[in-house]
């Protein structure tokens, strides 16, 4: 039966890259000292490379651009349902008048 998976938290990914590109250690070494998989680290050394230091966001933390997408999705689906309300509301009004 496999074990509990272990959570890294940001801050220990990001040592740990700056282990591999600091201290001139190899990822070998760097696993070896940490207790970790080499895969593991050239997928933190990957993304580090690609998006910084918010590579990590965290659990349940987004980057401040998917925020941003989760926020203008919300703004747009309010957005719609109050469209939908006035045009029920103008049906209503033009059948009321006539």
């Amino acid at each position: 039966m496999a074990g509990k998976r272990k959570v890294h938290t940001p801050e220990f990914k990001l040592q740990a890259v700056k282990m591999i590109s600091e201290q001139k250690l190899s990822i070998v070494e760097v696993a070896r000292r940490l207790g970790i998989r080499e895969n593991l680290l050239h997928s933190w050394k990957k993304a580090v490379h690609k998006k910084g230091v918010d590579a990590f966001p965290g659990s349940g933390h987004l980057t401040p651009v998917e925020e941003e997408i989760r926020r203008l999705r919300a703004d747009v689906k309010r957005l719609e349902m109050e469209r939908d309300i006035l045009k029920k509301a103008t049906a209503f009004f033009a059948t009321q008048m006539k």
